[in-house]
């Protein structure tokens, strides 16, 4: 299949699976025209990328064990849980700073309305 094909069927941008190629997430054929030629095993390979993606990973993180959950059950794949558990702690990291911010905004917004009904 054809990049736009590919592209329809995932519901990525064709930019975002040439990052992906260039990235070595995907892999497609060259035919002797230069067009791309995807296997369509590539679309399962690309859900596979959007479920990373959307657990906040990098595509360099997802790089270094998405061949081994593609051919084997994720659990069995010794590279995940190490990463899982940083973008948590790194999660949590994040969340403890948003709250900082939240209650900072929320006191200033305290002390400017106050100022206002004085």
């Amino acid at each position: 299949m054809k990049i736009g094909q590919l592209s329809r069927e995932t519901g990525v941008s064709i930019r975002s699976l040439r990052y992906y190629e260039q990235k070595g997430l995907i892999t497609p054929i060259r035919q002797t025209n230069g067009y791309r030629e995807y296997s369509p095993l590539t679309v399962q390979t690309v859900e596979t990328i959007k479920l990373y993606l959307n657990m906040g990973l990098s595509t360099e993180q997802i790089a270094s064990f998405l061949t081994c959950v593609l051919q084997n059950k994720e659990a069995f794949c010794s590279q995940v849980m190490p990463i899982y558990r940083r973008k948590l702690e790194e999660i949590e990291r994040q969340i403890v700073e948003l709250n900082q911010m939240k209650a900072n905004l929320i006191d200033r917004i305290g002390s400017l309305q106050e100022e206002i009904t004085s």
